[in-house]
């Protein structure tokens, strides 16, 4: 299976997702935080650095719990901000 190259909004989003898990996580390792998560530290890494953009929405999920996040939180602090037409 072929999958689609993301669009550069999708890697943005990713991004801004990765920045926001790593201050959340603050000081706990990411090993900590990944098996809190019941995910690998190398799928926590790989979100986190923006090499996967797109997680499942239950990776994104279990990390909101491990992390105190709300998915409300996540969501709207990952969408990107769109101003209106003048």
């Amino acid at each position: 299976m072929v999958r689609t190259p993301l669009t550069p909004e999708e890697r943005e989003r990713g991004e801004r997702l990765g920045r926001l898990l790593r201050e959340a996580r603050g000081g706990r390792s990411m090993a900590e935080v990944a098996a809190s998560a019941g995910i690998s530290a190398e799928t926590l890494r790989k979100i986190e650095t923006g090499r996967a953009p797109t997680p499942a929405f239950f990776t994104v999920s279990a990390l909101a719990d491990a992390l105190g996040l709300s998915m409300d939180e996540l969501a709207g602090r990952c969408t990107p901000v769109v101003e209106a037409a003048a």
